[in-house]
């Protein structure tokens, strides 16, 4: 009896430490994180105004601005977006409702999984030989958004397998009792089920992604653009008479330039001119990276709470 009560409270003592322990470790990880972002904030708020959000880059700290870099992210997250999401999502659904529980399945598993772990810079020099020399896609923002495709490909797949299994397998078989077929179940019942953790998955890929800087560099991302991509049947002028007009998807073959690229180009140069902007650019791209997953956990709770009520 003695031997029971001593047990407990060293198991008592021992998770008050670990208890303890956890909470100053998070109390020193977040207080590291406020300081940077208090110093990035005196650094570079002042100098966000609407002047910042809409010039384009300059050799003037005082007229420097944001517009080509901010436009380029965009336009980048968007073509990743629309390519990783769709085939990631299929990709898992087919491996783990579709495909054989094999070999060759186990094969692949492993694979995808080590792929979610392979440096940024690899998939820049694969990009760089398929999409830029072989496929003839040049230096555009097509080629960087299947970059950054296919680097966050991995994490979509790996989260929507493991979402659908973790739906009870009972819930498969019951509609299968009332005569579903295999896609109905999946349309109606596990694609829905699943979208939480489907749309947690996609909330990490792009949060890496919009970051992502040295596959871009890899395929040509210019650190200086005066321009932005032509907006769908915008007129093209020549001496100033219109010759033609663009084309609707003719912006993805336009050359780039992004947020974080924009902020290496500042933070190399002698000196501390651009240290202000660099700073403002930075916390630009962490009220957009948080503006995308704030999106992004809005939509995952509208889908949650629709499924439970």
């Amino acid at each position: 009896m003695l031997d029971t009560a001593r047990m407990v409270r060293k198991a008592k003592i021992e998770d008050r430490v670990f208890h303890a322990l956890g909470i100053a470790c998070a109390a020193i990880v977040l207080g590291v994180l406020a300081a940077l972002l208090a110093q990035l904030a005196i650094s570079g708020l002042a100098r966000i105004d609407w002047q910042f959000l809409t010039s384009f880059p300059s050799r003037f700290p005082a007229k420097a601005g944001i517009l080509s870099p901010l436009v380029g992210s965009f336009l980048i997250m968007f073509v990743t977006a629309i390519t990783a999401i769709p085939l990631g999502v299929a990709a898992g659904v087919y491996l783990e409702e579709y495909g054989r529980k094999n070999w060759l399945a186990n094969l692949i598993e492993i694979n995808i999984t080590n792929l979610a772990g392979v440096p940024s810079i690899v998939y820049g020099l694969m990009a760089l030989g398929l999409f830029v020399y072989a496929f003839k896609f040049d230096r555009s923002i097509l080629s960087a958004g299947l970059t950054l495709a296919f680097l966050i490909l991995p994490i979509v797949i790996v989260a929507t397998r493991e979402s659908l299994r973790a739906i009870p397998q009972s819930m498969r078989e019951a509609a299968y009792a009332l005569g579903a077929s295999r896609w109905q179940v999946i349309r109606h019942h596990l694609l829905p089920y699943s979208a939480g953790g489907v749309s947690t998955g996609v909330i990490i890929g792009v949060s890496r992604a919009i970051g992502e800087t040295a596959p871009l560099v890899t395929i040509g991302a210019l650190t200086y653009i005066a321009f932005l991509p032509p907006h769908p049947f915008q007129a093209i002028e020549d001496s100033g008479i219109v010759v033609r007009h663009a084309g609707a998807f003719e912006w993805i073959w336009s050359p780039y330039t992004v947020l974080p690229i924009q902020m290496f180009n500042w933070v190399s140069r002698p000196g501390d001119k651009f240290v202000h902007e660099a700073a403002a650019t930075g916390l630009v791209l962490m009220v957009v990276t948080l503006t995308l997953n704030g999106a992004a956990i809005a939509v995952r709770y509208r889908i949650r709470r629709r499924i439970k009520w």
